[in-house]
């Protein structure tokens, strides 16, 4: 056994917390997981407390999940996790780091300015000019600058009447003020997740569309399935989550007529597509990481 205390942040009982709090367990003899919303911190004294637990204290925090879906409430949490930082825990990965992968602008931006090959995207709060976005792009994918698994995406076609093309965007614009509008991609009914531990590549899975559903999330009704990526998709892959440093996370990719693009670096990253799509224990693989940067 190694004698380290390290927590996690997740939801308990879902599988992929468990999962990596049974991994650090096991090589530990420690388990302890953390919902953040039990989580009070004392900005006096500094200390952020845990049912009881000092987080402070321990040697080290592992964020598998900060909630059960991404809002602005997200990086407040992810702000109280600095406090644990500065208390002299590490904090996997750092909670700045997550913090500008959460906000999808903020992604975006990071990869952008970084030469990643990406979808075209459009940003504004101005819904004639989100108009002009649809018709330049003949569809378009509306989405939330807050989600995950395509919750809250809108696509809007071109091939609609103006005022039917105003009026769901402004019903989009209703709950999201500020409209990231990406052009709708004839993907081949699949896209990517590459798998990073500490910045080296782990391997591939796809994502496999469920019919004919314009996405290809588990949430609606996708399946994993192996992929051998080609070694420039690799490699562009790796360059883009370069540019956050994250322990742990995933490259979501898309193979398109005009050659790959990513879609954006996860946050937190999947264990089930790495475990159902290609056989990997991707918390085994995160739990002797951590323990590598803490010896």
């Amino acid at each position: 056994m190694i004698n380290k205390k390290i927590a996690v942040i997740g939801i308990p009982g879902k599988w992929s917390t468990e999962a990596l709090a049974d991994a650090l367990e096991a090589k530990t003899g420690f388990r302890l997981v953390v919902d953040m919303a039990d989580v009070t911190a004392d900005l006096a004294t500094g200390t952020v407390m845990a049912n009881g637990n000092d987080l402070g204290s321990l040697d080290g925090v592992v964020v598998k999940k900060i909630t059960e879906t991404y809002s602005p409430n997200s990086l407040d949490r992810l702000e109280l996790l600095r406090l644990v930082e500065a208390a002299g825990t590490r904090v996997f990965s750092p909670a700045v780091n997550i913090l500008r992968l959460i906000d999808r602008l903020a992604c975006t931006v990071t990869l952008r300015n970084g030469g990643i090959p990406m979808p075209e995207t459009r940003v504004t709060e101005n819904v004639e000019h989100a108009m002009a976005a649809v018709k330049a792009f003949g569809a378009a994918v509306f989405k939330p600058l807050y989600s995950t698994k395509a919750r809250g995406m809108t696509v809007i076609t071109a091939d609609q009447p103006d005022d039917a093309i105003r009026t769901a965007i402004t019903a989009f614009r209703a709950e999201n003020p500020m409209m990231y509008i990406q052009r709708k991609l004839d993907l081949p009914g699949q896209d990517l997740g590459l798998v990073f531990v500490g910045g080296v590549y782990h391997g591939a899975y796809a994502r496999v569309a469920k019919g004919d559903a314009w996405n290809t999330t588990i949430h609606s009704g996708g399946k994993y399935a192996p992929f051998e990526c080609d070694a420039d998709v690799v490699e562009m892959a790796r360059r883009a989550q370069a540019l956050f440093d994250m322990d742990f996370t995933t490259v979501d990719v898309a193979l398109t007529n005009a050659g790959p693009i990513v879609f954006e670096v996860s946050a937190f990253g999947g264990f089930r597509g790495a475990k159902d799509g290609i056989g990997i224990d991707a918390a085994a693989l995160y739990a002797d990481h951590v323990l590598d940067a803490l010896s």
